[in-house]
């Protein structure tokens, strides 16, 4: 099965029916899973380009009765500027549909008791003048709902725009006919009946003004995205045969040499080759301070080079650059659906229908039973069911949360890849930390060497550092700089082979060397007896010790000491603080783990646990009724990331721990963790907020509304200002903080 994946413009949506409908519809085409997004007004599908390509799918959503308009934009329109042009017609039908009913809404003011006072114009209550300032809003300003409705009748379906065209034409075409009606009538005739246009005109009003509102507040919660995409350089300086030329950015190629001068954008992902300067990262990680960069140091594109001038390679250009890869996590997060959202979809599958029953029931009730014969005020209590209850609150309360809480957390550093993880994080309840490059720096330092009687120190270095540097563990990395600063000449090794949990065996000048952990030296017959109290000396200290062997003969020990991270104690004691278990994961003998875990305060460490023990220690933490967040950073942190609940990959670490993760913590810093688990517990109570109230709101109001306690006017009020109440709570998501 050849998998494709595409993303599609929705226009035509509604509320969450309509989502609904769309979704079931091209989920039952071979080989295709789709998630559509009613916040986003676009849908996200997975299929089988072998079984069916992009444009049949395009075309179902089109018999489906909605229009298209792609991400790369449809007659050179794309979906952003759709948006906006959408927007601005709803501020011109909001203008001409205020205009028009104003003068009916101070009619009304004719029909109270308690407004009797205020003078209204004759010719206001005159039931022709009515009809020709009714019609207009009917059925120009209010036609896209007639439009909506049958398109979702002719698939078999209900959507809000029915209820909105059933209860507004109720209303009209009784009133017009109460009108004709009384052509026949003496006296002042069409002044003296009773009519109902300026409830038709002011419900499509106020439905107007709070999709609009509605669009204005969905746009704010998506602003993340437009945030991010404004970050990236427009242009770059680039060096070719000798000359500097400023080139747009989607002109700079890989393997091109960049310059970048003091307070400039680092246009593209790369490495520096000459020059030193400090870089603001914030705008990506989150952190404040600004990064020492030299010869050999990794730059980001999109951040921001402070005060030297800095030489570099273009690595990593277009969809390929970190900021690109950002946009693509947060966009797919916040297009993708939570589980919690599967509440929302059954109630609103079946919402219409049983509404639209509920109101045929009211009306029958008021007119045969309690205002016997009355069709008029029957009719208007069935009016006021079927505006108040609008499913699209119901359908906005889960993706605006989504949206807004996966935006603010990427502003801050934080990327969840999916709106399932972001769910899901706030039930973790145990955080493991991996050691080296996640509590501790990862930059490990040689600090000791001890050599065995018969052997001399520089050459047993040499042979410990022709043979470390084809390994790429971080302590291999530290052997080999420590080495070489000894100014100590390399030999080239014959044979190497890494042996991960235990360290390496290699072959140099014809000797055999064993370089790595006790398991290792008793795996081979090693003694190592002379050396143990040594070794466990140094390990106190925290250090890292590893055991040399040649020939199978002991030869000496060398020790790394890895440098806990300033942040480290501080996170670890917040984690505690918000009730969560920390345990410390490492491949590294237990007394060394131990004395790390000392100095940031964890009691529970697991150590001397091979790579591929890693995922099996996660999954007996979760057998024990657990739920695990794994954090780290290498490529032998990969197996565990996946098993845990949550796997949280630390920025600076492999794009293995990366993929295999379902939240990067850009930052490098452990306090990010917090903040993402804080984020989704803050997220989740958000979104029950937002169902709880969205549900309550149709509970409470349709027995107010069928009970004849809501005008009409009101119930379209409420249901205008339900929806943006839902968004503008989710809204407030954009003021968490790290």
């Amino acid at each position: 099965m050849a998998k494709s994946q595409t993303t599609i413009g929705i226009t035509g949506m509604t509320c969450a029916a309509c989502a609904n409908r769309i979704e079931k519809g091209l989920n039952r085409m071979d080989g295709v899973e789709a998630n559509v997004n009613l916040a986003l007004e676009r849908a996200s599908v997975s299929y089988d380009s072998n079984v069916i390509n992009a444009e049949k799918l395009e075309q179902k959503i089109i018999d489906l009765g909605y229009g298209i308009i792609n991400n790369k934009g449809d007659e050179g329109i794309s979906q952003s500027e759709y948006k906006r042009m959408e927007i601005k017609k709803q501020q011109l039908r909001l203008t001409a549909a205020i205009v028009l009913s104003l003068p009916l809404l101070w009619a009304m003011a004719g029909h109270f008791s308690f407004t009797s006072f205020i003078p209204v114009p004759a010719l206001f209550m005159n039931a022709w003048f009515q009809l020709v300032l009714a019609a207009p809003v009917q059925f120009i300003i209010g036609w896209p709902f007639y439009v909506g409705a049958y398109k979702a009748l002719r698939s078999g379906s209900a959507n809000m725009d029915v209820l909105v065209a059933l209860g507004t034409s109720a209303a009209f075409f009784y009133s017009l006919y109460v009108t004709l009606a009384s052509l026949g009538a003496s006296g002042h005739g069409a002044n003296e009946v009773e009519l109902y246009y300026e409830t038709s005109a002011v419900l499509i009003t106020l439905i107007v003004l709070g999709k609009l509102l509605e669009a204005l507040a969905k746009g704010r919660s998506s602003e993340a995205i437009k945030t991010l995409m404004g970050l990236r350089a427009q242009t770059a300086v680039v060096v070719r045969n000798g000359e500097e030329q400023r080139v747009a950015i989607d002109d700079v190629l890989v393997g091109d040499k960049v310059l970048v001068k003091p307070g400039e954008k680092i246009p593209v992902d790369g490495i520096v080759l000459d020059g030193a300067s400090t870089v603001d990262e914030s705008m990506l990680t989150g952190e404040s301070m600004p990064v020492d960069k030299r010869k050999g140091d990794t730059l980001i594109g999109a951040t921001i080079n402070k005060n030297g001038v800095l030489r570099m390679q273009a690595d990593r250009i277009g969809r390929e650059t970190t900021l690109a890869q950002i946009i693509k996590v947060v966009e797919e997060a916040q297009g993708s659906k939570a589980p919690i959202q599967r509440i929302a979809d059954r109630i609103s599958g079946i919402f219409v229908p049983i509404v639209t029953a509920i109101a045929a029931i009211t009306f029958i009730i008021w007119y045969l039973f309690i205002e016997s014969s009355n069709l008029g005020h029957a009719l208007e209590k069935a009016i006021a069911v079927l505006v108040i209850a609008c499913p699209c609150a119901l359908g906005l309360a889960t993706p605006t949360s989504i949206m807004a809480g996966s935006g603010r957390a990427a502003e801050l550093g934080v990327l969840f890849k999916g709106g399932e993880h972001l769910e899901s994080a706030h039930q973790v309840d145990t955080v493991v930390l991996d050691k080296t490059g996640t509590v501790t720096k990862g930059k490990p330092e040689l600090t000791n060497v001890i050599v065995a009687e018969g052997y001399k120190e520089k050459e047993l270095l040499s042979w410990v550092g022709a043979a470390e540097r084809n390994s790429e563990h971080p302590v291999a990395d530290a052997l080999v700089t420590g080495i070489m600063a000894r100014s100590i000449d390399l030999p080239a090794a014959q044979q190497f082979e890494a042996i991960p949990g235990y360290g390496i065996e290699a072959t140099i000048e014809g000797r055999q060397l064993l370089i790595g952990t006790r398991k290792l030296m008793e795996k081979h017959g090693v003694s190592i007896e002379s050396a143990r109290s040594k070794q466990q000396e140094l390990e106190s200290e925290g250090k890292t010790v590893m055991l040399i062997a040649v020939n199978r003969q002991y030869g000496g020990m060398v020790a790394v000491a890895d440098t806990v991270k300033e942040s480290s104690a501080a996170a670890v004691a917040k984690l505690k603080e918000m009730g969560l278990d920390v345990i410390m994961l490492t491949g590294d003998n237990e007394r060394t783990a131990m004395a790390i875990a000392r100095q940031v305060g964890i009691e529970r460490v697991l150590a001397e646990v091979l790579p591929e023990q890693k995922a099996k220690a996660i999954q007996e933490l979760q057998a024990a009724g657990r739920k695990v967040a794994m954090v780290g950073d290498g490529m032998n942190d990969a197996p565990a990331l996946a098993a845990a609940n949550i796997g949280m990959a630390i920025g600076g670490g492999t794009d293995v721990a990366m993929e295999a993760a379902d939240i990067t913590l850009m930052r490098g810093d452990l306090n990010s963790i917090s903040f993402a688990i804080s984020m989704s517990r803050v997220t989740m109570a958000n979104i029950k907020q937002n169902l709880f109230w969205a549900l309550a709101y149709n509970v409470i109001g349709i027995p107010i509304a069928a009970a004849g306690f809501l005008a009409p006017w009101l119930a379209g009020a409420a249901m205008a200002f339900s929806s943006v109440s839902v968004v503008l709570n989710a809204l407030r998501l954009q003021r968490m903080k790290a």
